[in-house]
């Protein structure tokens, strides 16, 4: 079902609003607006409100709903229809085109392709918002500013942030303020790496119409978004890199995304982004993706890959080497350990500080220290499933996982969680009947390595920490 307005039964006033924006749309750059929809009927009418009080309107916006059983279509046609909004004396023009396609195998890709299909002829660049993103109200005038300061910009993102949550509950506050770190170190990073962005991401994002037409012909696709990938704003945005253009995130351009307030929800999500990003990085995996798997799309992929092993390596063999100590009382303290805690809380207050709008409970996340740990875990576990998942070679839908999680079905969250245990209790077994000589021995060897390999990780931490953030904020 689609809500337009109709041009046969046109008012004197709407021909005249069609009128101004054909004049409007010859005198600078044209916006196509595209939300894909899926049971968003607690946000959509913040976010249509968020555009339509822009300062620089999009020229048109499509709301695309799909597979959707809850009142999100309802609630959108309320703004279909034309829309007017003056700012510092220029009176722009929108329109808003409700479109419900029902059911859609293909998911979000699926309700971007359809969007695309409405618009590619008739503007120059597309912005794609999720249908739980509110943006900024300088949002699409900064986009817009610096994707057309260099012609060599093929896309570019808004900084996002996770939006702080009404609901109530210690879960949903930690897990809310451990995202809003999570992506402002990510921000961060890209910001400070000459703002080049391998990822797009599908919250709030500009790409240029004839950018997203030489995907389509260099990849020989017949549309700019494809279902075989996990995490299609990252393929989307490799490919872009790949025509030469150039990725970008904004230095000011701002949206707020709604966060994941449950473990299995965010386990959900975070598991499918992680194995998504593996699925594209491992080589031989994409036979249209050039330069695997050094790509320059994919070296911060690997990066962070790297990293969380030796997170998981250094913090499970401490763990390990501590409970072993004490059981034959083997253990010494020496204050050098307290090191990397309180580079990791300055680090992590760094971050904190960088973000614009920070909270209270942004600041308290970083300092208690624990909060932070706490998710660095969840995180973990979210990275070992993934992994699990891609050399299992196991065929399962993990859009559809995320969305069962989302609505609080499955308990595959909790697998990390059991395999550790189970591996805990063998180690334990074995370490038990070791002889003393044998358990001394692995002692000595054990703690110099982590001693070694702890005080790399906190050199580049450390690194991070004196960075100057020049004047970005995350």
């Amino acid at each position: 079902m689609t809500v337009v307005s109709d041009p046969q039964n046109e008012t004197p006033y709407l021909s005249i609003l069609r009128d101004a924006a054909a004049e409007q749309s010859t005198s600078r750059a044209s916006i196509a607006c595209v939300i894909p929809a899926y049971n968003e009927e607690d946000t959509i009418a913040e976010v249509l409100t968020s555009l339509l009080n822009q300062t620089r309107l999009p020229d048109v916006i499509h709301v695309v709903i799909n597979n959707t059983d809850d009142e999100t279509f309802f609630i959108a046609r309320e703004f279909a229809g034309p829309h007017e909004r003056t700012y510092r004396d220029l009176t722009q023009l929108t329109e808003v085109f409700v479109h419900d396609i029902g059911v859609n195998k293909d998911k979000k890709v699926g309700a971007l392709n359809y969007g695309f299909a409405q618009v590619s002829d008739d503007f120059d660049y597309f912005l794609g918002v999720d249908g739980d993103t509110v943006v900024d109200q300088y949002a699409v005038e900064h986009l817009e500013k610096e994707i057309l300061s260099d012609p060599r910009i093929g896309g570019i993102s808004a900084i996002y942030t996770v939006a702080e949550m009404d609901k109530k509950g210690i879960t949903s506050k930690f897990l809310t303020a451990g995202q809003r770190a999570q992506f402002a170190a990510f921000n961060m990073d890209n910001l400070l790496r000459g703002r080049n962005m391998a990822v797009l991401g599908g919250q709030c994002s500009l790409l240029s119409m004839d950018a997203l037409k030489n995907v389509m012909v260099d990849n020989r696709q017949a549309t700019p978004w494809v279902k075989d990938s996990e995490v299609e704003d990252s393929l989307l945005s490799l490919q872009i890199k790949n025509l030469g253009y150039a990725t970008k995130i904004s230095a000011r351009a701002r949206a707020s995304v709604g966060g994941m307030t449950t473990l299995r929800s965010l386990d959900g999500q975070q598991v499918k982004w992680n194995y998504g990003a593996i699925d594209l990085m491992w080589p031989g995996q994409r036979s249209n993706t050039p330069g695997q798997p050094l790509h320059p799309n994919l070296r911060l992929r690997w990066s962070e890959n790297i990293s969380m092993v030796f997170n998981i390596l250094t913090r499970i063999s401490f763990l390990m080497l501590l409970a072993a100590s004490l059981s034959i009382h083997a253990y010494v303290f020496y204050p050098v350990w307290l090191i990397p805690p309180v580079v990791a809380i300055i680090l992590n207050l760094r971050i904190a500080l960088s973000i614009k709008g920070k909270t209270g409970k942004d600041i308290a996340f970083a300092l208690l220290a624990f909060p932070a740990e706490a998710y660095l875990w969840l995180r973990m576990g979210h990275f070992v499933r993934a992994w699990s998942k891609f050399f299992a070679r196991n065929e399962t839908d993990n859009w559809a996982a995320q969305a069962r999680a989302e609505r609080g079905a499955g308990s595959a969250h909790l697998m990390p969680a059991i395999v550790l245990a189970v591996i805990a209790a063998g180690v334990i077994f074995a370490w038990l009947n070791m002889p003393v000589n044998v358990q001394s021995a692995i002692l000595s060897v054990g703690w110099p390595v982590l001693y070694i390999t702890t005080m790399v990780q906190t050199v580049f931490m450390l690194r991070k920490t004196l960075r100057g953030h020049r004047g970005f904020h995350a």
